[in-house]
């Protein structure tokens, strides 16, 4: 039995990201990959969507720029031949403020051949632009 493609395009993904290690990654994503992350653009702007592989591999070097990953843990996994989805939950240090993050997402990723042809992930943005901020975020009281 073969490797899914999920673990080599993961253990790619995080050598690009600490390590800036980018070689192993481009061999895994195809040239028309379609790309997005969901979130706050305005306080994230490596969050959005891209096209393309050299889009993809720019925003995954921005990531680079912005974050450490120290360690993730699988909560759910589920995998079929070509695609993937998982639930997600990740311990990061921001790069600029050395200020420890938690972050939880779900991903859905599908490959041909091998590479990543297209990924959607949601980030769970309410307890990550708290974080950002450093202070709670107090929304308005809808019912009583």
């Amino acid at each position: 039995m073969t490797e899914h493609s999920l673990w080599r395009f993961s253990r790619a993904l995080h050598r690009a990201i600490n390590d800036r290690q980018y070689e192993d990654l481009q061999g895994l994503i195809d040239e028309d990959v379609d790309w997005a992350v969901y979130g706050p653009i305005d306080m994230f702007p490596f969050f959005g969507a891209r096209h393309g592989k050299a889009a993809v591999l720019e925003v995954i070097r921005q990531v680079a720029e912005n974050v450490r990953v120290h360690r993730f843990d699988r909560e759910s996994i589920m995998l079929g031949v070509d695609s993937a989805s998982s639930m997600m939950r990740y311990s990061l240090t921001a790069l600029d403020s050395n200020k420890p993050i938690s972050l939880r997402l779900a991903q859905f990723a599908q490959f041909r051949a091998g590479r990543l042809s297209s990924i959607r992930i949601l980030v769970d943005t309410f307890d990550l632009v708290e974080q950002a901020l450093g202070r709670p975020i107090h929304l308005p009281r809808i019912a009583s």
